[in-house]
């Protein structure tokens, strides 16, 4: 009896074995790329962050230097501060604009689903293109479209992604323009959650279309709300392929004008070989990015618990 359970219990752990290999094996290949194109490189830069080494000379340990070298970097300094008025204007006009166009594109109006194609297609067309239209229509010279109707209007024309003065303006614009068409989509979905006799009993009570919106609509959205601005925040402060289209390329970046983070991450790694900053530089981005986070997800849980 006893030899008997023993082979028993042999062949009910190889087929344990053979199932869990036949899960493994499925979760290998997408795990392999994860481990050496996302867990690796994070690693390496948190190792690399008081390292100094240009990518062909041995590297050497220098503790905290690295981060003392960027904070006295005054292109770092302006890196930060347009990160963060980028996402300070980007965040909170993004999210009204894709709340209004989603509470529009939700009544029953003709030509609805067209118009949810128009607003959405920007943000699935190719930057290169979108980017290269945009350029044409903001152009700094008086021929362009947008200049064209400011001196209709009287207005002095601008140079747009030409100027340090309104370089970060026009990028701010372009991505409000570009991503809006996303999030109204998420808050199109979050909209068909909403109760619909909560509307009812609002009109039975009198509430008119602004008091439904602010008493009914706003608090059943807050979740999706919540959602999208963790999502917009983290982008906004991951933004590199924007400021290259418009601000960068065979232009370069106007002075200081229009650099952000990761732009500047991207220049100490592969323009200036210094992996040690930029890595320094990719773990302050990724702390403030935690930090920011980590607020936001504090506030809804005590918004929620009041």
């Amino acid at each position: 009896m006893a030899n008997t359970l023993t082979a028993a219990q042999k062949n009910h752990r190889r087929r344990i074995l053979r199932r869990n290999l036949v899960a493994y094996s499925f979760i290998a290949p997408n795990f392999i790329g994860f481990a050496v194109f996302t867990l690796g490189p994070i690693i390496a830069a948190f190792v690399m962050a008081f390292m100094k080494w240009d990518g062909n000379n041995p590297a050497e340990f220098v503790g905290v230097q690295n981060f003392l070298a960027i904070f006295g970097d005054d292109r770092f300094i302006s890196a930060l501060k347009n990160t963060a008025i980028y996402a300070v204007f980007t965040v909170p006009f993004t999210l009204i604009i894709a709340l209004a166009l989603a509470i529009l594109l939700n009544q029953k109006i003709r030509g609805r689903n067209f118009f949810r194609t128009v607003t959405f297609f920007p943000y699935v067309a190719s930057l290169v293109a979108v980017a290269a239209v945009w350029n044409m229509l903001f152009t700094p010279a008086k021929g362009g479209i947008v200049n064209q109707v400011f001196l209709h209007l009287g207005l002095t024309p601008l140079k747009w992604a030409a100027s340090p003065k309104t370089v970060l303006m026009t990028i701010i614009l372009f991505s409000i323009w570009k991503n809006m068409g996303y999030y109204m989509v998420i808050y199109l979905a979050g909209l068909q959650g909403v109760n619909g006799e909560l509307y009812e009993a609002a009109s039975l009570d009198g509430a008119n279309a602004w008091q439904k919106f602010c008493y009914v609509t706003v608090p059943q959205l807050r979740p999706t709300t919540f959602f999208v601005t963790i999502i917009l925040t983290i982008n906004c402060f991951k933004v590199y392929d924007i400021v290259y289209m418009l601000a960068g390329g065979s232009n370069g970046i106007v002075n200081k004008s229009a650099v952000v983070l990761v732009y500047y991450i991207y220049e100490e790694a592969f323009g200036n070989w210094r992996l040690g900053t930029a890595s320094a530089a990719a773990l302050v981005l990724f702390a403030i990015v935690l930090v920011i986070t980590l607020i936001q997800f504090r506030g809804e849980k005590n918004f929620s618990a009041d």
